[in-house]
This record gives C-alpha cells, sequence and structure tokens, in this order.
C-alpha cells in the first residue's frame, strides 16, 4: 500500500532585472556567435575566407576590428547591466538594445537563398531585444517616504531614548 506523500511547490523567487538583462545580453552574445560559427558550414563560405574575402568585403583591419566592436557591444552590456545605478543601467540598455534591432534585421540584407536560416537567427535576437527593453522600461520603482517629524514626534523619540 502506497503511503500518501504531502505536495510540494517549487520554490521561484522573483529574479533581479540586472540578472535578467546579463542573461539575456548573454543569450545574443552565443546567438551572434553561433549564427556566424554555423555559417561557416555554408558551401564556399571558408573558401572565400581562405582568399581573404568575407561576404562581399575584402578581409582587412578595418573590417575586423568592426566585426570585434560589434561583438564587444553585447559583451560590454553583460559588465554594463551587472555593474551600472539603477538609472544608468535602465537608460544604457533602452538605447543599446534600441540600436541592436535595426543592426540585427541587417543580417538578413543580401542573404536571401538563406533567409530561414538568418531569419530565424534575426528573430530570435529580436525576441531578446525586446524583452531587454521591456525588462529595462519596466524596472521596479522604489517610493521614498517623506513624512514630516512633528514636535510631538521629536518628544516620543526621546521619551524612548530615556526609557
Amino acid at each position: 500500500m502506497r503511503t500518501p506523500q504531502s505536495a510540494t511547490t517549487l520554490e521561484d523567487p522573483p529574479i533581479p532585472v540586472r540578472a535578467k538583462l546579463v542573461a539575456a545580453w548573454t543569450s545574443v552574445m552565443f546567438l551572434y556567435a553561433y549564427v556566424d560559427i554555423i555559417a561557416f558550414f555554408k558551401p564556399g563560405v571558408v573558401e572565400n575566407i581562405l582568399v581573404g574575402r568575407v561576404f562581399e568585403f575584402d578581409v582587412t583591419q578595418t573590417l575586423l576590428t568592426t566585426f570585434l566592436v560589434l561583438m564587444a557591444i553585447p559583451i560590454a552590456m553583460v559588465l554594463l547591466s551587472m555593474t551600472l545605478p539603477a538609472r544608468a543601467n535602465r537608460i544604457t540598455n533602452l538605447v543599446v538594445a534600441s540600436v541592436q534591432i535595426p543592426y540585427a534585421a541587417f543580417n538578413m540584407v543580401g542573404e536571401p537563398s538563406w533567409a530561414y536560416f538568418y531569419g530565424l537567427g534575426v528573430a530570435l535576437e529580436v525576441i531578446i531585444f525586446v524583452l531587454i527593453l521591456r525588462w529595462a522600461w519596466t524596472w521596479p520603482r522604489t517610493t521614498t517616504s517623506t513624512t514630516t517629524v512633528t514636535g510631538q514626534d521629536r518628544e516620543t523619540v526621546r521619551t524612548q531614548r530615556q526609557a
């Protein structure tokens, strides 16, 4: 005969906004990297890289530096989302995520034969950017209490201190 077991509910504590933002930017970073890595499997990509061409561009120091800067944005946002004060954090996330959405969409240009692959990558990135915008926009606020101390309140505090 089975004994009844007590049903338990898993604890589900709220996740701080900073942690959500860090997780989202980390996810974006991985998406950028993996879309680029998986794209190496497209026919001709590796051959073109070996002769110094990426997409329609010559591989130059400027091109590679541009790629590095573009990858450094989500990397920096991981750090900034965890360390900036709340107000600066919120503003920075709103601005950077807003700018990243058109950049993500730009990755669809010029690759109509790979629309499913790049389309899925862009869609996932945009979903994450929308989450970043939502979490930053709805960042919880605290209310500060402004109470006026009256003479009677001061007298109560003095009496409590003397006791």
